[in-house]
């Protein structure tokens, strides 16, 4: 009898990236400027990324298709499938997107919207196939810096919705 020894079982922690922000505005105003395709486009992507929308469709089923154009000109088209949304609590769905050129890669993303009196939680878990897949995403599209500009321009945005 031989002694094989096998690899490590991959924990989740190695496959997914966790980003957490608390804004001064209430749970209501961050869902309506997630789900509004004419708000979302105003800060979805890192700093000087913009958005075009292709068809967004928010219910569990729903198909989101956008391209995020880079400040370089590189486009990156995604598409997502929502799995569960729970207004105002939770968006969960299934997203493919990459470059041209590069496999496209695939997650499982959760949002999670929680009302801490006029303030809200929100917590983004990227959850990939693999620690392998987790890490080209990271070192190839910057998705960690790219998640914290995101937030960063919602943060923005509600700044600026409410001083309107």
């Amino acid at each position: 009898m031989t002694n094989a020894k096998t690899a490590p079982a991959e924990n989740l922690a190695d496959r997914e990236i966790v980003i957490t922000r608390v804004f001064d505005a209430p749970r209501e105003l961050i869902w309506n400027a997630w789900t509004d395709p004419k708000q979302i486009v105003q800060w979805w992507g890192p700093r000087g990324f913009t958005t075009t929308i292709h068809e967004m469709d928010v219910r569990p089923g729903g198909v989101w298709k956008h391209t995020m154009h880079g400040p370089d000109g590189t486009d990156y088209p995604n598409q997502i499938v929502f799995v569960e949304v729970v207004k105002p609590e939770r968006i969960v769905y299934s997203m493919t997107g990459g470059k041209k050129g590069d496999p496209a890669h695939e997650s499982h993303v959760t949002w999670t919207f929680e009302a801490q009196g006029d303030k809200t939680k929100l917590t983004l878990r990227m959850l990939f196939p693999s620690a392998d897949i987790r890490e080209h995403v990271a070192k190839t599209y910057g998705v960690i810096e790219g998640g914290n500009q995101t937030l960063d321009r919602l943060g923005d945005h509600l700044a600026k919705s409410s001083a309107r």
